[in-house]
Protein backbone atom coordinates (compact mmCIF):
# COMPACT_ATOMS: atom_id res chain seq x y z
CA UNK A 1 0.00 0.00 0.00
CA UNK A 2 1.27 3.44 -0.92
CA UNK A 3 1.28 5.80 2.04
CA UNK A 4 1.77 9.53 1.97
CA UNK A 5 5.29 9.01 3.33
CA UNK A 6 6.28 6.50 0.62
CA UNK A 7 4.68 8.67 -2.04
CA UNK A 8 6.67 11.71 -0.95
CA UNK A 9 9.83 9.62 -0.80
CA UNK A 10 9.31 8.43 -4.37
CA UNK A 11 8.74 11.99 -5.58
CA UNK A 12 11.94 13.16 -3.88
CA UNK A 13 13.87 10.23 -5.30
CA UNK A 14 12.68 10.89 -8.82
CA UNK A 15 13.50 14.59 -8.46
CA UNK A 16 17.05 13.68 -7.52
CA UNK A 17 17.58 11.55 -10.63
CA UNK A 18 19.84 13.21 -13.18
CA UNK A 19 18.10 14.63 -16.26
CA UNK A 20 19.10 13.25 -19.61
CA UNK A 21 21.46 15.40 -21.65
CA UNK A 22 22.57 15.27 -25.28
CA UNK A 23 25.17 12.69 -24.20
CA UNK A 24 22.29 10.18 -24.10
CA UNK A 25 21.87 10.70 -27.86
CA UNK A 26 25.55 10.09 -28.58
CA UNK A 27 26.70 13.69 -28.01
CA UNK A 28 25.90 15.04 -31.49
CA UNK A 29 26.99 18.58 -32.26
CA UNK A 30 24.49 19.35 -35.04
CA UNK A 31 21.06 18.44 -36.38
CA UNK A 32 20.14 18.17 -40.05
CA UNK A 33 17.41 16.76 -42.26
CA UNK A 34 18.27 14.56 -45.23
CA UNK A 35 16.90 12.19 -47.87
CA UNK A 36 18.45 8.75 -48.36
CA UNK A 37 18.93 6.77 -51.57
CA UNK A 38 15.52 5.12 -51.23
CA UNK A 39 13.81 8.51 -51.06
CA UNK A 40 13.01 8.36 -47.34
CA UNK A 41 13.41 11.44 -45.17
CA UNK A 42 14.87 11.58 -41.66
CA UNK A 43 16.39 13.83 -39.02
CA UNK A 44 20.06 13.09 -38.30
CA UNK A 45 22.45 13.95 -35.50
CA UNK A 46 26.02 14.66 -36.63
CA UNK A 47 29.24 15.06 -34.68
CA UNK A 48 32.01 17.55 -35.40
CA UNK A 49 33.96 14.85 -37.24
CA UNK A 50 31.01 14.22 -39.55
CA UNK A 51 29.82 10.95 -38.00
CA UNK A 52 26.11 10.12 -37.71
CA UNK A 53 24.93 9.58 -34.13
CA UNK A 54 21.22 8.96 -34.73
CA UNK A 55 18.54 8.81 -37.42
CA UNK A 56 14.81 9.39 -36.85
CA UNK A 57 12.39 8.96 -39.80
CA UNK A 58 10.26 11.92 -40.92
CA UNK A 59 6.94 11.59 -42.79
CA UNK A 60 8.00 14.06 -45.49
CA UNK A 61 10.80 16.43 -46.40
CA UNK A 62 12.22 18.29 -43.43
CA UNK A 63 13.70 21.77 -43.48
CA UNK A 64 15.25 22.76 -40.17
CA UNK A 65 15.02 21.78 -36.51
CA UNK A 66 15.08 23.37 -33.08
CA UNK A 67 17.44 21.77 -30.56
CA UNK A 68 16.49 21.91 -26.88
CA UNK A 69 19.31 23.66 -24.99
CA UNK A 70 19.94 20.78 -22.55
CA UNK A 71 17.66 17.77 -23.06
CA UNK A 72 18.22 15.38 -26.01
CA UNK A 73 15.07 16.67 -27.68
CA UNK A 74 14.54 18.22 -31.10
CA UNK A 75 11.61 19.65 -33.02
CA UNK A 76 11.82 18.85 -36.74
CA UNK A 77 9.88 21.11 -39.09
CA UNK A 78 8.34 20.40 -42.46
CA UNK A 79 9.44 22.44 -45.44
CA UNK A 80 7.34 25.56 -46.13
CA UNK A 81 4.34 25.60 -46.42
CA UNK A 82 4.26 22.55 -44.16
CA UNK A 83 1.75 22.01 -41.40
CA UNK A 84 3.58 19.52 -39.18
CA UNK A 85 6.44 19.53 -36.70
CA UNK A 86 7.63 16.49 -34.77
CA UNK A 87 9.00 16.58 -31.23
CA UNK A 88 11.64 13.85 -31.14
CA UNK A 89 13.40 12.13 -28.25
CA UNK A 90 16.81 11.85 -29.86
CA UNK A 91 18.07 9.46 -27.17
CA UNK A 92 15.72 6.63 -28.16
CA UNK A 93 14.37 7.84 -31.50
CA UNK A 94 10.72 8.09 -30.47
CA UNK A 95 8.33 10.79 -31.58
CA UNK A 96 6.96 12.38 -28.42
CA UNK A 97 4.47 14.76 -30.00
CA UNK A 98 3.24 15.90 -33.37
CA UNK A 99 2.54 19.61 -33.62
CA UNK A 100 0.00 20.65 -36.23
CA UNK A 101 -0.37 24.27 -37.21
CA UNK A 102 -3.79 25.69 -36.26
CA UNK A 103 -6.50 25.96 -38.89
CA UNK A 104 -5.73 28.81 -41.23
CA UNK A 105 -1.98 28.77 -40.44
CA UNK A 106 1.11 27.01 -41.71
CA UNK A 107 4.70 26.68 -40.52
CA UNK A 108 7.70 28.29 -42.22
CA UNK A 109 10.23 25.57 -41.34
CA UNK A 110 12.00 27.05 -38.31
CA UNK A 111 11.66 27.37 -34.54
CA UNK A 112 13.67 28.11 -31.42
CA UNK A 113 13.43 27.40 -27.69
CA UNK A 114 13.24 30.03 -24.97
CA UNK A 115 16.23 30.68 -22.75
CA UNK A 116 14.91 28.30 -20.07
CA UNK A 117 13.96 25.63 -22.64
CA UNK A 118 10.32 25.54 -21.53
CA UNK A 119 8.76 27.36 -24.49
CA UNK A 120 9.03 26.70 -28.22
CA UNK A 121 8.56 29.57 -30.66
CA UNK A 122 7.64 28.81 -34.30
CA UNK A 123 7.46 30.98 -37.42
CA UNK A 124 4.03 30.83 -39.04
CA UNK A 125 1.81 32.41 -41.69
CA UNK A 126 -1.79 33.47 -41.09
CA UNK A 127 -3.12 32.49 -44.50
CA UNK A 128 -6.19 34.74 -44.72
CA UNK A 129 -4.35 37.97 -43.90
CA UNK A 130 -0.79 37.04 -44.90
CA UNK A 131 0.39 38.30 -41.51
CA UNK A 132 3.43 36.67 -39.99
CA UNK A 133 2.88 35.13 -36.56
CA UNK A 134 5.09 33.52 -33.92
CA UNK A 135 3.49 30.44 -32.37
CA UNK A 136 3.98 29.73 -28.65
CA UNK A 137 4.10 26.13 -27.36
CA UNK A 138 4.42 24.97 -23.73
CA UNK A 139 6.91 22.10 -23.43
CA UNK A 140 5.96 21.23 -19.83
CA UNK A 141 2.33 20.79 -20.91
CA UNK A 142 3.22 18.38 -23.72
CA UNK A 143 3.74 21.21 -26.21
CA UNK A 144 0.28 22.61 -25.74
CA UNK A 145 -0.23 25.69 -27.89
CA UNK A 146 -0.55 28.83 -25.79
CA UNK A 147 -1.23 31.26 -28.62
CA UNK A 148 0.78 33.47 -30.93
CA UNK A 149 1.97 37.04 -31.43
CA UNK A 150 2.89 39.15 -34.48
CA UNK A 151 6.25 38.67 -36.21
CA UNK A 152 5.92 42.30 -37.41
CA UNK A 153 6.28 41.36 -41.05
CA UNK A 154 5.19 39.05 -43.85
CA UNK A 155 6.78 35.64 -44.35
CA UNK A 156 8.71 35.10 -41.09
CA UNK A 157 11.24 32.43 -41.93
CA UNK A 158 14.10 31.78 -39.54
CA UNK A 159 13.83 32.64 -35.86
CA UNK A 160 16.78 32.62 -33.45
CA UNK A 161 17.55 33.76 -29.93
CA UNK A 162 20.48 35.85 -28.81
CA UNK A 163 22.53 33.37 -26.73
CA UNK A 164 22.06 33.90 -23.01
CA UNK A 165 19.30 36.46 -23.50
CA UNK A 166 15.51 36.46 -23.68
CA UNK A 167 15.60 38.21 -27.04
CA UNK A 168 14.18 36.65 -30.21
CA UNK A 169 15.40 37.61 -33.68
CA UNK A 170 13.02 37.05 -36.61
CA UNK A 171 13.88 37.19 -40.31
CA UNK A 172 10.70 38.41 -42.01
CA UNK A 173 11.35 37.49 -45.63
CA UNK A 174 8.60 39.76 -46.92
CA UNK A 175 7.20 37.25 -49.42
CA UNK A 176 3.47 36.51 -49.30
CA UNK A 177 2.49 32.90 -49.96
CA UNK A 178 -0.65 30.79 -49.83
CA UNK A 179 -0.68 26.97 -49.65
CA UNK A 180 -3.40 26.91 -52.32
CA UNK A 181 -0.83 28.49 -54.66
CA UNK A 182 1.98 26.09 -53.70
CA UNK A 183 5.28 27.92 -53.32
CA UNK A 184 4.29 30.81 -55.62
CA UNK A 185 5.37 34.28 -54.48
CA UNK A 186 2.37 36.61 -54.56
CA UNK A 187 3.64 40.10 -53.71
CA UNK A 188 7.06 40.63 -55.28
CA UNK A 189 6.26 44.20 -56.30
CA UNK A 190 5.31 45.30 -52.79
CA UNK A 191 7.35 43.05 -50.51
CA UNK A 192 9.19 44.68 -47.59
CA UNK A 193 11.55 42.36 -45.70
CA UNK A 194 12.77 43.21 -42.22
CA UNK A 195 14.64 41.97 -39.18
CA UNK A 196 12.59 42.11 -35.98
CA UNK A 197 13.95 41.85 -32.44
CA UNK A 198 11.32 40.88 -29.83
CA UNK A 199 11.34 39.86 -26.22
CA UNK A 200 9.94 36.44 -25.29
CA UNK A 201 6.55 38.02 -24.60
CA UNK A 202 6.38 39.28 -28.17
CA UNK A 203 7.06 42.96 -27.44
CA UNK A 204 8.86 44.58 -30.36
CA UNK A 205 12.24 46.04 -29.43
CA UNK A 206 13.71 46.89 -32.84
CA UNK A 207 12.60 46.70 -36.47
CA UNK A 208 15.27 47.02 -39.17
CA UNK A 209 13.95 47.15 -42.75
CA UNK A 210 15.70 46.29 -45.98
CA UNK A 211 16.08 49.58 -47.94
CA UNK A 212 13.30 50.36 -50.40
CA UNK A 213 15.62 50.46 -53.41
CA UNK A 214 16.43 46.76 -52.85
CA UNK A 215 13.11 45.74 -51.27
CA UNK A 216 13.05 42.52 -53.33
CA UNK A 217 16.03 41.23 -51.34
CA UNK A 218 14.29 38.67 -49.13
CA UNK A 219 15.85 38.40 -45.65
CA UNK A 220 15.51 34.67 -44.94
CA UNK A 221 18.18 33.16 -42.70
CA UNK A 222 20.17 34.43 -39.73
CA UNK A 223 22.91 33.57 -37.28
CA UNK A 224 23.25 35.35 -33.93
CA UNK A 225 26.27 35.90 -31.70
CA UNK A 226 26.23 36.39 -27.89
CA UNK A 227 27.18 40.06 -28.34
CA UNK A 228 24.04 40.62 -30.44
CA UNK A 229 25.67 40.62 -33.87
CA UNK A 230 23.24 39.16 -36.43
CA UNK A 231 24.45 37.87 -39.80
CA UNK A 232 21.69 37.74 -42.42
CA UNK A 233 21.48 35.67 -45.62
CA UNK A 234 19.25 37.07 -48.38
CA UNK A 235 17.63 35.82 -51.58
CA UNK A 236 17.19 38.29 -54.43
CA UNK A 237 13.81 38.16 -56.20
CA UNK A 238 14.69 40.50 -59.07
CA UNK A 239 16.88 40.11 -62.15
CA UNK A 240 19.83 37.96 -61.14
CA UNK A 241 22.19 40.26 -63.05
CA UNK A 242 21.08 43.17 -60.85
CA UNK A 243 21.57 41.35 -57.55
CA UNK A 244 22.56 43.53 -54.59
CA UNK A 245 24.72 42.11 -51.78
CA UNK A 246 23.29 38.90 -50.32
CA UNK A 247 24.59 39.32 -46.76
CA UNK A 248 23.87 41.99 -44.19
CA UNK A 249 25.05 42.52 -40.62
CA UNK A 250 22.91 43.93 -37.84
CA UNK A 251 24.36 45.60 -34.76
CA UNK A 252 22.38 47.60 -32.23
CA UNK A 253 24.54 50.70 -32.73
CA UNK A 254 24.67 50.67 -36.54
CA UNK A 255 21.44 48.95 -37.57
CA UNK A 256 21.19 46.75 -40.68
CA UNK A 257 24.23 47.23 -42.91
CA UNK A 258 24.77 45.42 -46.21
CA UNK A 259 28.29 44.15 -46.77
CA UNK A 260 30.33 45.09 -49.82
CA UNK A 261 30.53 42.04 -52.08
CA UNK A 262 32.80 42.30 -55.15
CA UNK A 263 31.01 41.70 -58.45
CA UNK A 264 32.85 38.47 -59.23
CA UNK A 265 32.02 37.03 -55.79
CA UNK A 266 28.38 38.11 -56.00
CA UNK A 267 27.94 36.85 -59.58
CA UNK A 268 28.88 33.32 -58.57
CA UNK A 269 26.04 33.18 -56.04
CA UNK A 270 23.29 33.62 -58.69
CA UNK A 271 21.21 35.86 -56.44
CA UNK A 272 20.71 33.21 -53.75
CA UNK A 273 22.22 32.76 -50.28
CA UNK A 274 21.09 29.53 -48.64
CA UNK A 275 22.39 29.68 -45.09
CA UNK A 276 24.74 31.67 -42.87
CA UNK A 277 26.81 30.94 -39.77
CA UNK A 278 28.86 32.99 -37.33
CA UNK A 279 31.85 30.73 -36.88
CA UNK A 280 33.75 30.00 -33.68
CA UNK A 281 37.48 30.34 -32.99
CA UNK A 282 37.68 33.73 -34.68
CA UNK A 283 36.91 32.22 -38.08
CA UNK A 284 34.41 34.90 -39.08
CA UNK A 285 31.24 34.26 -41.09
CA UNK A 286 30.30 31.59 -43.63
CA UNK A 287 27.67 32.12 -46.34
CA UNK A 288 26.48 29.34 -48.65
CA UNK A 289 24.77 29.35 -52.04
CA UNK A 290 23.43 25.99 -53.23
CA UNK A 291 22.24 27.61 -56.47
CA UNK A 292 25.65 29.05 -57.23
CA UNK A 293 27.53 26.20 -55.57
CA UNK A 294 29.68 28.47 -53.44
CA UNK A 295 30.93 28.88 -49.89
CA UNK A 296 32.05 32.42 -49.12
CA UNK A 297 34.00 33.26 -45.97
CA UNK A 298 34.05 36.74 -44.44
CA UNK A 299 35.63 38.29 -41.38
CA UNK A 300 33.27 39.57 -38.67
CA UNK A 301 33.21 43.01 -40.29
CA UNK A 302 31.96 41.56 -43.57
CA UNK A 303 35.17 41.67 -45.58
CA UNK A 304 35.37 38.80 -48.08
CA UNK A 305 38.23 36.40 -47.31
CA UNK A 306 37.72 33.52 -49.74
CA UNK A 307 35.12 31.96 -52.02
CA UNK A 308 35.29 28.29 -53.05
CA UNK A 309 33.10 26.14 -55.30
CA UNK A 310 31.15 23.19 -53.87
CA UNK A 311 28.14 21.91 -55.79
CA UNK A 312 24.82 22.15 -53.89
CA UNK A 313 26.39 23.26 -50.61
CA UNK A 314 23.89 24.82 -48.22
CA UNK A 315 23.87 23.72 -44.57
CA UNK A 316 26.37 25.55 -42.38
CA UNK A 317 26.80 25.93 -38.63
CA UNK A 318 29.39 26.94 -36.07
CA UNK A 319 31.68 24.32 -34.50
CA UNK A 320 34.40 24.43 -31.86
CA UNK A 321 37.15 24.85 -34.49
CA UNK A 322 35.16 27.15 -36.78
CA UNK A 323 32.26 25.51 -38.56
CA UNK A 324 30.73 22.58 -40.43
CA UNK A 325 28.94 22.56 -43.78
CA UNK A 326 26.91 19.96 -45.69
CA UNK A 327 25.85 19.49 -49.31
CA UNK A 328 23.33 17.62 -51.41
CA UNK A 329 25.82 14.85 -52.20
CA UNK A 330 26.13 13.77 -48.57
CA UNK A 331 29.44 15.45 -47.86
CA UNK A 332 30.37 17.08 -44.56
CA UNK A 333 33.01 19.84 -44.61
CA UNK A 334 35.21 21.18 -41.83
CA UNK A 335 35.59 24.97 -42.01
CA UNK A 336 38.81 26.18 -40.38
CA UNK A 337 41.83 28.28 -41.25
CA UNK A 338 39.97 29.95 -44.11
CA UNK A 339 39.21 26.74 -45.97
CA UNK A 340 36.52 24.04 -46.27
CA UNK A 341 37.83 20.48 -46.19
CA UNK A 342 35.68 17.38 -46.80
CA UNK A 343 35.83 15.11 -43.72
CA UNK A 344 33.00 12.62 -44.30
CA UNK A 345 30.53 11.44 -46.92
CA UNK A 346 27.25 9.60 -46.47
CA UNK A 347 24.71 8.11 -48.87
CA UNK A 348 22.39 11.03 -48.23
CA UNK A 349 21.21 14.28 -49.73
CA UNK A 350 21.47 16.79 -46.90
CA UNK A 351 18.77 19.45 -46.81
CA UNK A 352 19.21 23.20 -46.39
CA UNK A 353 20.27 23.61 -42.78
CA UNK A 354 22.75 22.46 -40.17
CA UNK A 355 21.64 23.39 -36.65
CA UNK A 356 24.24 23.58 -33.86
CA UNK A 357 23.27 22.04 -30.53
CA UNK A 358 23.97 24.14 -27.46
Amino acid sequence: MTTRRTFLASVLASASLPSLTWAAAGSPSHLTAARDASGDYALYGLTEDGAIRFRVPLPDRGHAAAAHPTAPEAVAFARRPGRFALVIDCADGTVLHRLDSPDGMHFYGHGVFSLDGQTLFTTENHIATGEGRIGIWDRAAGYKRLGDFPSHGIGPHEIARIPGQEVLVVANGGILTNPDEGRDKLNLETMQPNLALLDENGTLQTLAEVPRDIHQNSLRHIAVAPDGLVACALQWQGDVFDSPPLMALYRADTGLQFVDMPDDILRQMSGYAGSVALLNAGEGIALTSPVGGTLTLFDRDGQVQTQTRHADICGVGRASFGGLATDGAGRVFRIADGAATPIARHGLSFDNHLIPIG
